[in-house]
């Protein structure tokens, strides 16, 4: 009431919007636990774990012949990292603060900062989670892992193009949510687990017959983990996958996201919560 503000330039306002998605970002990661440094090696620890589970469950189930000639480690990673990458970013995206949220009574916040913090947040921890396993693996297992690796570019922009995709479902979430809260969570649920499978992480497209390709290729996920094997084994050359399917399915999702999430901003209430 009492209080100025100043006209900003537009370098000001941008340099604004990224110091409030920064301070957003920062909590959403330290949310998990009051120490910033556990709620990291929390994170971490969850995706070394999964890893892990799946090394073990190949070495029982005598899988590990099924897989590329190449390090058996570097198969596995570039599923689960992709795997955790999306689903983590999907799920973080459709529970952030919405329009009727506590937060948005905040004159600075609004959805669009909660967002990409969200995205942000759930990035920088997937990629620290990689690099720091990748450096261990690389000093106590493998040494020459990385030069095993043919396209590290590559790998690291399906890796983005995953976050990315997950980041563009989570948007029609979102937007959905005020209006249907219980089918979507349940939806989202669904979603996040049938991708254990339907991601395609557990085997090779290449050796998918037609009939079940067919149940697999929808899904951009399985696009990006296949284009991502072929990025890291210089012997794999994915036929039935393309990393466009993935962009394009993620920009149209991306826009519905964003004009749903726009609707529901102009008309979302917290009274519509009062009776549930």
């Amino acid at each position: 009431m009492f209080q100025s503000s100043a006209p900003r330039t537009r370098i000001g306002s941008a340099l604004y919007i990224c110091e409030l998605i920064y301070h957003n970002s920062v909590r959403s990661v330290r949310k998990t636990h009051g120490n910033a440094v556990m709620s990291i090696l929390m994170n971490m620890l969850q995706t070394a774990i999964f890893v892990l589970a799946f090394y073990f469950m190949f070495m029982i189930l005598g899988m590990r012949g099924t897989a590329l000639r190449g390090d058996f480690m570097i198969y596995i990673m570039t599923g689960i990292f992709l795997y955790m990458t999306h689903t983590k970013t999907l799920g973080a995206v459709a529970a952030s603060e919405g329009p009727a949220s506590p937060m948005m009574q905040h004159a600075p916040m609004n959805t669009a900062v909660a967002i990409a913090a969200a995205m942000l947040s759930t990035l920088y921890i997937q990629m620290l989670s990689l690099l720091v396993i990748l450096f261990v693996y690389d000093v106590a297992f493998n040494p020459f892992v990385l030069q095993e690796i043919h396209d590290p570019i590559g790998c690291i922009g399906m890796i983005l193009l995953s976050w990315f995709s997950g980041a563009a479902i989570g948007m029609v979430l979102l937007a959905a949510k005020p209006w249907f809260p219980t089918p979507v969570s349940i939806i989202s649920t669904v979603y996040q687990r049938a991708n254990m499978i339907a991601s395609g992480k557990m085997f090779v497209a290449n050796t998918l017959p037609n009939y079940m390709l067919v149940m697999f290729s929808w899904n951009p996920l399985f696009h990006t983990i296949d284009q991502s094997r072929g990025y890291a084994f210089v012997d794999y050359n994915p036929r039935n996958s393309n990393w466009e399917y993935a962009l394009y399915f993620s920009l149209v999702f991306l826009m519905i996201g964003l004009m749903g999430e726009f609707y529901t901003r102009k008309h979302a209430s917290a009274s519509w919560s009062a009776r549930r």
